[in-house]
């Protein structure tokens, strides 16, 4: 009776083991006497360390001597603070720390000198550390989802930054260093609090996408419409009331788009003087031949 009673707590204790919480990833080799290096995957092109939605709320000290990772990912987390030891990762060459609690990053990120993707979005950022900019071969670069007002001015050495993302910030104008990156294609200044765009924006000559819908645009510049290359416009939600007569130019803008993944037009919600809600609804060559009369007669 006694053994059989031992049995069935034996496996009721078996049972709730394997129904507890599992451990994390990097404690569970630790516990087992593996090596930290043990947690690497080695692809094709790139060494990388994935420790996303591992409920840290710190970083393990183990992870500032894997000197080898390329790809770290530390997304969605309770991280509060990236350490200055980030700065020994110099061959990083893709970092994601968003969706934690970050309040600001170590300015020893500027040691990244390998960087080329940085997503800290969704976090609680207020500023971006000056040093970041020492990261000159960074193209991909969100910052989405925070509560930074403005850049620093070191900003225009990240010449080889091709896509940023600056969405749901609190910027009321559109900082200046950005018009110095001239190799942007896509640029997000959706949900700020922009009152308008300034006519600086025609230097950024190769930019496709330009998304700035949700702010508090009242009009757009002329020197918009000199950028060719512009493929996806949106300022959807905003205040504006006229449109510039040159923006027939934008000849790569194929359509009024509705949908927001759709390359084309995005004018909707805005208070728009009449006739042009109706021009509008009649489609792109519509508008564009209406400006293109408006101007010729003015």
């Amino acid at each position: 009776m006694g053994t059989e009673h031992s049995k069935n707590e034996e496996r009721r204790s078996m049972v709730f083991l394997r129904k507890g919480p599992k451990l994390p990833a990097w404690e569970d080799a630790l516990l087992a006497g593996r090596e930290p290096k043990s947690l690497l995957k080695r692809g094709l092109r790139y060494v990388s360390l994935s420790l996303i939605m591992k409920g840290m709320t710190s970083t393990p000290d183990f992870l500032w001597g894997l000197h080898e990772v390329q790809k770290l990912n530390l997304s969605r987390n309770q991280l509060v603070v990236i350490p200055p030891s980030l700065g020994k990762l110099d061959r990083l060459v893709v970092l994601n720390l968003g969706g934690n609690c970050l309040k600001c990053l170590p300015k020893e990120i500027g040691l990244l000198r390998n960087l080329k993707v940085l997503f800290v979005n969704m976090n609680c950022l207020k500023e971006v550390p000056a040093e970041l900019s020492l990261c000159r071969k960074l193209e991909v670069l969100s910052l989405s989802h925070n509560c930074i007002s403005q850049l620093p001015l070191s900003f225009t050495d990240l010449t080889s930054l091709r896509k940023l993302n600056l969405s749901n910030n609190r910027f009321v104008q559109i900082p200046l260093c950005i018009f110095a990156l001239r190799s942007l294609d896509f640029l997000h200044l959706g949900s700020n609090k922009l009152e308008n765009i300034a006519e600086s924006i025609q230097y950024l000559v190769n930019l496709q996408i330009f998304i700035a819908e949700n702010n508090n645009i009242r009009s757009l510049p002329r020197s918009l419409c000199y950028i060719s290359t512009l493929e996806l416009l949106n300022v959807d939600y905003n205040a504006i009331q006229t449109l510039p007569d040159d923006l027939y130019l934008l000849r790569r803008l194929r359509r009024i788009a509705w949908n927001p993944m759709d390359k084309g037009l995005h004018i909707a919600h805005n208070p728009l003087s009449r006739p042009l809600p109706e021009v509008v609804e009649g489609g792109l060559d519509v508008l564009f031949n209406y400006l293109r009369d408006k101007k010729e007669h003015n």
